[in-house]
């Protein structure tokens, strides 16, 4: 519950009104054919919304810690590199940049291997070996990357300078500061805007559909398409979608709630 600007807490009716739409949905589901079979079909795609989810971010944890610690850099370069690489990629839309590396990047990167194969005798692969999964993930990884690394560079930023210098101080090198003293205290400044860009991919990731990978949107698409029944078909996908990312989203609240204790 969240405080109103009379100091009192509000009851989370829309948590009510969510819980209520909810088993009504569920509710159709069970006994319902149609809803039945609709979510009989979208189970193979949740799984891939997941996995495109879990990886993509994984990456793009990484990557965006790379980028922040590069525009922290004390090298001119290294600043310049990760600023235009920030820039561009948070300026371009998320659809234009999976059509791109689907389309533009992912062929140009096969026509590399090819070369480099041909001259040390390897064997040449095809385009399509290139899977569309795997061009969607990569391209969910390079746009958050780019979110996510201003998220860490704030994190970092937020680090009192006095405990990096007591630490320098004390004989820690660069590492070890950024191992003990650094990140822990970041990390707890990070943590809730981690967890929303998170919950952001999640919802983000069905615009994999449009390269024809098999997530919920492009099988419920393909399902209403068939079956004429857009709004079962679509009222399913909506569930499926609001229970992952409301359940999400309470658990990443609750375990916030616990890291603050804990400090």
């Amino acid at each position: 519950m969240h405080p109103n600007p009379t100091g009192k807490a509000d009851f989370p009716y829309w948590l009510v009104a969510v819980i209520a739409i909810g088993l009504y949905l569920f509710w159709q589901v069970f006994t319902d054919d149609t809803y039945s079979k609709v979510l009989n079909t979208l189970r193979k795609g949740i799984w891939v919304t997941v996995y495109v989810t879990l990886i993509a971010y994984a990456m793009a944890c990484l990557l965006g810690l790379v980028l922040a610690l590069a525009a922290l850099s004390r090298s001119i370069i290294l600043r310049q590199i990760a600023r235009f690489y920030i820039e561009i990629m948070r300026g371009v839309p998320i659809i234009v940049l999976l059509l791109y590396v689907a389309f533009v990047l992912a062929p140009g990167l096969v026509m590399a291997w090819n070369w480099a194969a041909d001259l040390v005798g390897l064997d040449p692969i095809r385009t399509r070996d290139f899977s569309l999964l795997w061009r969607a993930i990569i391209a969910l990884t390079l746009a958050y990357a780019s979110f996510l690394a201003e998220v860490f560079r704030a994190g970092l930023q937020s680090v009192d300078i006095g405990q990096i210098e007591a630490a320098e101080a004390l004989g820690l090198n660069r590492w070890q500061r950024f191992r003990h003293i650094v990140f822990p205290q970041a990390l707890r400044t990070i943590l809730p805007p981690l967890g929303n860009d998170f919950v952001a991919m999640l919802k983000d990731s069905s615009l994999v559909s449009v390269l024809g990978v098999t997530d919920v949107t492009q099988l419920g698409k393909v399902t209403a398409a068939g079956n004429f029944r857009y709004f079962e078909t679509y009222n399913v996908v909506a569930l499926v979608y609001l229970t992952m990312t409301i359940s999400l989203s309470i658990a990443l609240r609750r375990f916030e709630k616990r890291m603050r204790h804990r400090s």
